[in-house]
């Protein structure tokens, strides 16, 4: 790009030294023109980003289609894009949401540190003040989902953010963008509300740990609804300047935090980044994002590839299963959840020109291996015979979805039978994942 306007700048500096003042004024016009052409042809590029380009976890060319059929009232995309229209209203009376609203405050004193509770720790009947808390697997606790702490305002500001920038794009209603820039202006931006970018409070337990490591999971299953809206609202300049460098700088610190205290032991003993379950995945998945949105494209590629033994060889059993998910009382929740962070992963990988979709160790370890695991399950052929304490029927729900994604991205017979079973519905995936 630099070249290219240095060249125009060398031609019109020459063109303008050789023509009379008619000619000028014509040769002014004229590469204005000229220069106009080539921003739109290059396209939006801070941070590596051009809407005629992929996206991190969407194809823009396959949305920009969606789009025109919806357009076209088209009825197969009409019910999910009604539903995203109907969710981008309720958002449009939300928020915004911030940190510092929260009731309670962190062990540092300061509101702007996130802060959030075990899902699963509830307090001890046996105890007068219920300290320690004591673990219940896959009971949520819901003190972890209120007003005292930030997971709840967090998960909803990532959603409606999500619901709001789609709404606008397939619409054209900038109302909703503009609400949108707000919510992110508000959580990440703005001096007097925005939230440090760390997570040193997040899944504490009382009584036990102000913070842990694994509350890195609040973030890294809900962060990837920001990629593609982020990337909307900066390349239709929904940013101004000095909002757009401050968010993008978040994102670096928050970045440099996860990779230095992510990979060291924390308060509850543990590393995150060689967490052995869906926690590792997500810790992948959370980082590979970020660098793409911020254009580090090497280190993404270094995460990608250590992935095939990190993730894929340590986590899928030879029968395409997750043992270390089979083991929670919500195996198939597990189950599905790590299978969304490895499909993610694979998608990320193919934007960068690596395979992981198709990597298969010697014994036969591999993320398409693992949907096979499923498939006799979402198929109906057999049912669920591990311990499952929510509903099977959701999380098969969620596998089908997945399906779509995957159908969508990369093809497979399989994923077009499961994916073509599932009626037009009111998923969101059904606007970005389109089938052909």
């Amino acid at each position: 790009m630099k070249t290219i306007t240095r060249s125009c700048l060398y031609l019109l500096s020459n063109s303008l030294k050789e023509a009379d003042f008619a000619g000028r004024i014509f040769t002014l016009v004229l590469f204005k023109f000229i220069f106009i052409f080539i921003l739109t042809c290059v396209g939006f590029t801070f941070h590596g980003f051009s809407q005629t380009k992929n996206g991190i976890l969407v194809d823009y060319s396959k949305t920009k289609e969606v789009k025109k059929r919806i357009q076209q009232k088209d009825k197969n995309y009409l019910p999910a894009y009604n539903a995203l229209v109907e969710k981008a209203e309720v958002a449009m009376n939300e928020g915004p949401f911030s940190v510092m609203y929260k009731k309670r405050t962190p062990q540092s004193g300061d509101k702007h540190d996130y802060m959030s509770l075990g899902s699963y720790w509830w307090p001890d009947p046996s105890k007068p003040d219920g300290l320690p808390y004591i673990r219940k697997d896959g009971q949520r606790n819901p003190e972890t989902l209120s007003d005292e702490v930030d997971r709840y305002s967090m998960a909803k500001l990532f959603k409606n953010v999500e619901s709001l920038v789609w709404a606008y794009y397939f619409s054209g209603e900038e109302k909703y963008a503009k609400k949108a820039t707000l919510l992110l202006e508000t959580w990440f931006v703005n001096e007097e509300t925005r939230m440090n970018p760390n997570l040193n409070y997040a899944q504490g337990i009382p009584g036990i740990f102000d913070g842990r490591l694994g509350g890195i999971i609040d973030l890294s299953t809900k962060i990837d609804q920001l990629y593609s809206p982020i990337q909307i609202l900066e390349a239709n300049h929904f940013f101004s300047e000095n909002s757009k460098e401050t968010l993008f700088n978040w994102f670096e610190d928050y970045l440099n935090w996860l990779l230095t205290v992510g990979s060291v032991p924390g308060n509850d003993g543990k590393i995150e980044a060689d967490a052995k379950n869906n926690h590792g995945t997500h810790y992948d998945a959370q980082i590979v994002g970020i660098c793409l949105l911020l254009g580090k494209t090497e280190m993404a590629k270094t995460m990608l590839e250590n992935a095939k033994t990190k993730r894929i060889t340590s986590q899928i059993d030879p029968d395409g299963s997750f043992p270390l998910e089979l083991a929670r009382t919500k195996s198939l929740g597990y189950t599905s959840m790590n299978l969304r962070a490895f499909t993610y992963l694979a998608i990320m990988a193919d934007k960068v020109g690596l395979d992981l979709w198709n990597f298969e160790t010697d014994d036969g370890r591999g993320i398409r291996k693992a949907y096979e695991f499923l498939d006799p399950y979402v198929l109906g052929i057999k049912e669920w015979e591990h311990q499952e304490i929510k509903s099977v029927e959701d999380a098969l729900e969620s596998v089908k979805v997945l399906n779509l994604v995957a159908a969508s991205t990369f093809g497979g017979i399989n994923h077009f039978k499961i994916a073509r079973s599932i009626s037009p519905g009111t998923d969101l995936n059904f606007l970005l994942h389109p089938l052909p």
